[in-house]
């Protein structure tokens, strides 16, 4: 039975969904003012797995992950650059999207952007209003009753009076207009130069928290089974949307709350003025993105996770291993068909004892019964929490399984069944292991990016070179306002 870890209860819990056979997970996106870090990577590529997984179980899940598109930080890099904000977020995702299709990661469900769900923050605020559990300033700033929810850190085991004394996080300007010291925002008063909407309290625009509350609740409905996002996001972020949303909604938020932990660089913290900052983009020039993947999940999810060269070089060794043991096993398939064509000699069919209709001998149908013992081992690892590094390990065990049995002497049937496992265990982790064109997709995705880069620095000679080695390997290129769309001649 698949368990996970709760954070809201601290303890690996059996899986139960509200309705069978169906799953509703919400995963906290991106804000969209820069390309998006390695750090940003990590549950976009941890969450994206526990969906696979969980599809691969027979399960329909309806998986939402959002935009922020309204932000301090995309108005200052608006401000900057002397255009609107919504540009700079439009910019980004799509750029964001790029990455996360080199990084193989299948787009949600939905991807709903907060500045289309005002409509429905202003409901809710209202709604908080009119139940007591929110409050107008005289400046228009709406605030929402910390201490009237009753529950108020159950998700991050905080105790309401520690933060009151000592915790600074909930604390913003305009603290003398509060009630208590520990409210938090819902709307806020616009500023000079700002995108604002209008409300019934003041122009301006949502605070970050009720942002997810209201586009959970239009996608997946008041109660979800699963909310996930990284581990920094439990406070305030995620303790906020389960105060907000079960008062307004009077019913339990998420049953299940998911949290990857951080990702560090070089065992440090990751950070621009530590001078240990990648994007995704920065790997994606050294590294094909799927050994990034790959990186990303040879640890626990909920494990800290150190990123420095050595163990991406690591990683590139064991994803290269998974890609040339179904490299070898597609030139052995293709070696012993040609040998079942030969007529009757040394290699056929009749000579070898092998069915004449393609089946397998009695041999290796053992062979295969002892090979589905891996995928047990693969399951069983998944079940636990998504424990993808021992997942990735019953992997390996196949591979060297694999590499140990098969040869060209062996059936088509018994070769293609190894291959096709091994495809089908690392394809639920996201990793595209059969050289051919959705392999191709990432590379493709990558000399865009870098075309991209060229063309920003004037460096037309590089852009040129890169759109005719595309052209030469059959792929067309189309600059539009939206960015980059390619297709196969």
């Amino acid at each position: 039975m698949l368990k996970i870890y709760n954070t809201l209860t601290g303890t690996k819990e059996p899986f139960r969904p509200m309705e069978p056979g169906k799953v509703k997970m919400y995963v906290c996106g991106p804000t969209v003012y820069n390309l998006i870090h390695i750090g940003n990577a990590r549950p976009m590529v941890v969450f994206d797995t526990v969906r696979r997984y969980m599809e691969y179980k027979g399960y329909e899940v309806n998986y939402v992950s959002n935009f922020t598109d309204v932000d301090d930080k995309i108005i200052k890099k608006a401000l900057e650059e002397g255009v609107a904000a919504e540009q700079i977020a439009g910019r980004y995702i799509a750029e964001c999207k790029r990455d996360m299709q080199a990084l193989n990661v299948r787009p949600a469900t939905a991807h709903p952007l907060a500045t289309e769900e005002i409509g429905g923050m202003l409901e809710m605020i209202q709604v908080l209003m009119e139940k007591g559990y929110a409050y107008a300033a005289k400046d228009g700033t709406v605030y929402f009753r910390t201490r009237k929810s009753g529950e108020y850190g159950k998700l991050s085991h905080k105790n309401l009076e520690d933060l009151r004394g000592g915790n600074r996080s909930l604390l913003v300007s305009g603290e003398e207009q509060k009630e208590d010291p520990l409210d938090f925002v819902l709307w806020k008063p616009k500023k000079e130069g700002e995108p604002y909407w209008e409300a019934p309290w003041c122009q301006g625009r949502p605070g970050w928290h009720i942002e997810c509350s209201v586009m959970s609740r239009k996608y997946l409905g008041e109660e979800i089974d699963i909310h996930a996002g990284g581990e920094d996001l439990v406070f305030p972020h995620h303790e906020n949307e389960i105060a907000q949303s079960e008062a307004a909604n009077g019913r339990m938020f998420a049953r299940y709350w998911m949290h990857n932990a951080f990702l560090n660089v070089e065992n440090r913290k990751m950070s621009k003025s530590g001078g240990n900052f990648f994007t995704v983009r920065d790997v994606g020039k050294k590294y094909d993105l799927q050994i990034l993947r790959f990186f990303l999940l040879s640890a626990h999810y909920r494990s800290t996770l150190n990123f420095n060269e050595e163990l991406m070089k690591a990683a590139g060794n064991g994803y290269e291993r998974l890609v040339t043991s179904v490299d070898n096993l597609t030139f052995l398939w293709n070696a012993a068909s040609e040998a079942r064509t030969d007529g009757c000699g040394e290699g056929s069919a009749e000579a070898s004892g092998k069915s004449p209709d393609g089946g397998m001998t009695e041999a290796e149908q053992a062979l295969v019964k002892e090979a589905d013992g891996f995928r047990v081992k693969f399951e069983e690892a998944m079940e636990d929490d998504f424990n993808t590094a021992d997942a990735l390990a019953a992997i390996f065990e196949l591979v060297k399984f694999s590499n140990t049995h098969a040869d060209a002497a062996h059936t088509k049937a018994f070769l293609g069944t190894l291959k096709e496992e091994i495809v089908r265990l690392c394809g639920i982790c996201g990793l595209l292991v059969e050289k051919g064109r959705e392999l191709l997709a990432a590379d493709i995705e990558r000399l865009i990016a870098d075309r991209q880069e060229a063309r920003k620095a004037k460096n037309f000679a590089r852009a040129d070179a890169i759109r005719k080695e595309l052209q030469e390997k059959g792929i067309l290129l189309e600059d539009t306002r939206e960015g980059v769309k390619w297709k196969r001649a």
